[in-house]
């Protein structure tokens, strides 16, 4: 069987989430509105795959939402750019650090940020 490998993956969202979301407009204080507000995510599809997931509100085989509501409401496209330097990654605990550690560089570079 083939082994899994974890993506790292950049959404970006629609700047209404930054004033109609309170806890995404706490969550990035550091913005200043010009740059873009995005959602970093791992998966083991490939990121189109999951976006659209996202954007469908798919639930897996036990009927739970696997999307999140974020990115089904305000995703607008994928930014290959922000994340096709990261290679991909042999485990979920490893593609979980990287999500928040590219997550936390984009916020101090000041784009507005939400990750799980």
């Amino acid at each position: 069987m083939a082994k899994t490998e974890y993506r790292i993956y950049v959404v970006e969202l629609s700047k209404r989430v930054y004033t109609e979301n309170r806890k995404f407009r706490d969550a990035n204080p550091q913005f200043n509105g010009i740059l873009e507000c995005l959602y970093v995510g791992m998966t083991s599809k490939t990121p189109k795959e999951r976006f659209l997931q996202h954007k469908t509100g798919h639930r897996n085989k036990k009927g739970y939402k696997i999307s999140a509501n974020i990115v089904e409401k305000y995703g607008n496209y994928l930014r290959p750019s922000l994340y096709n330097h990261i290679n991909p990654i042999a485990t979920r605990a490893e593609a979980l650090k990287m999500e928040e550690t590219l997550a936390l560089e984009l916020r101090r570079q000041r784009y507005a940020v939400w990750f799980n």
